[in-house]
């Protein structure tokens, strides 16, 4: 019962109309789509107008596809005030722009400004109490935009962002409190490359603690080399999906599911092994 889709940068390359044809002939339902990302398409801010929202709406209605999500990663926690008032406006932007394209949800993440942060020094700058508070403090604002135009603002977490565990994404929608602040659950972005062993019990936790705000589900799958972990597409690495596709089954009906890292030749593939084991968990 997962709405299985793709996301559209990693699609073949072509004019949008053919483009989002091309997903549905391959058999997806929706689409997570990055204007950043997308070539082809504007992403400015300033661009994203109720007209340029009501065509991309009737592209995707054409299509017969559902627009899952739209990804904005800006840096929430940036510490320069005059960059985070640019980095929160286009926050207010895309919120706005999928109010009127008919898409329900924005999503996010949590990074550190990389620039501003020594490499050596990036995860316990991440995982500090300073950082989890300006991030916090900044979404506030975002989640109040995205209450006033009727959006979820769902944010992923990633082990090597503020957010980096499902006890300190529990502790954020806590703390804010919000029904339009949600989460997009993505099994191996909190799977730690130094804790592999300890891969089930955080999936595990993620499951059991998020479960009522788990609002959408990326799918991709990792391989290690040369001591680190790199994303693949479903089906070529070390991932077994059995919980998480049963728990999606039963839990949370008609989900969007959106593979990650396929190739055009290699998305069909993924596709299939999701569904045959949602067909087993059934």
């Amino acid at each position: 019962m997962m709405r299985i889709g793709l996301r559209l940068h990693d699609s073949r390359v072509c004019p949008l109309p053919e483009r989002l044809r091309n997903i549905r002939e391959q058999g997806f339902c929706c689409v997570h789509i990055a204007l950043g990302k997308t070539e082809g398409l504007p992403k400015e801010p300033e661009a994203l107008t109720p007209g340029y929202a009501m065509w991309l709406k009737e592209q995707f209605s054409v299509a017969g596809l559902d627009m899952a999500v739209l990804g904005n990663y800006k840096c929430i926690a940036e510490p320069d005030a005059l960059e985070a008032e640019r980095v929160l406006y286009t926050y207010r932007a895309h919120l706005r722009f999928a109010s009127l394209c008919g898409c329900g949800m924005v999503g996010t993440e949590s990074p550190l400004n990389e620039k501003r942060v020594a490499p050596d020094k990036l995860r316990e700058t991440s995982r500090s109490e300073e950082a989890y508070r300006c991030f916090v403090n900044r979404l506030k604002s975002v989640v109040s935009d995205a209450e006033r135009f009727g959006v979820i603002l769902a944010v992923e977490p990633v082990y090597k962002h503020i957010i980096y565990d499902p006890k300190r994404a529990r502790r954020m929608l806590d703390e804010i409190a919000s029904p339009n602040l949600q989460i997009i659950f993505d099994p191996v972005n909190l799977i730690d490359p130094e804790r592999l062993e300890a891969r089930e019990e955080v999936i595990a936790e993620a499951m059991e603690l998020l479960a009522p705000e788990i609002a959408m589900i990326h799918l991709k799958d990792y391989v290690i080399e040369g001591g680190k972990m790199k994303a693949v597409g479903c089906g070529f690495g070390e991932m077994d999906y059995r919980e998480i596709v049963r728990f999606a089954e039963t839990k949370k009906p008609y989900i969007h599911a959106t593979l990650e890292n396929t190739t055009p030749d290699t998305a069909e593939h993924s596709r299939r092994l999701i569904e045959e084991l949602a067909a087993v968990s059934a």
